[in-house]
């Protein structure tokens, strides 16, 4: 999983959250953790597919984001799985975000969580709800393209 070309390793993907929403942009934030998060995130115990991005009081909470309890942790120590997680940005870029999703009616998603350089980040997008004919066309975008290639391969 660690790419030598991009320096990161990646530690969970949401592919789901590409064929739901058109995403526009997209930013790297750090994620507030506690001891028990990091050991069971650097483990790939993660699931980002019900995550959203929350703006509140001028911060960025990562909201229904499943960490597992470690294993080996006792009961004690460990953590909420689905606790709210402060999301770590520069004062302009959330002051950016706040702007577009308020006006426009856009949505944060977490596309991927990964290590760079030790520390856990995510891929934050900003992102718009596809709608079904939306969905039905990438589709069959994707499906003509195939057809395309696997054409060209055999000539």
């Amino acid at each position: 999983m660690a790419s030598p070309s991009t320096g990161y390793k990646v530690l969970s993907d949401n592919r789901q959250a590409r064929y739901q929403y058109e995403i526009l942009e997209t930013y790297e934030a750090g994620i507030e953790l506690k001891g028990t998060e990091v050991k069971s995130v650097s483990q790939g115990k993660v699931n980002l597919r019900d995550g959203y991005g929350l703006i509140r009081d001028g911060e960025i909470w990562l909201i229904n984001v499943h960490i597992s309890p470690h294993q080996s942790a006792g009961s004690f120590f460990n953590h909420d799985p689905r606790r709210n997680r402060k999301l770590l940005l520069h004062r302009q870029e959330i002051n950016k975000l706040i702007g577009k999703v308020e006006q426009q009616g856009l949505t944060l998603v977490p596309l991927q969580m990964y290590m760079k350089n030790g520390r856990v980040k995510v891929s934050l997008a900003l992102g718009r709800g596809k709608k079904l004919h939306d969905k039905r066309e990438d589709l069959k975008r994707r499906q003509d393209q195939r057809e395309i290639n696997r054409a060209m391969k055999t000539y």
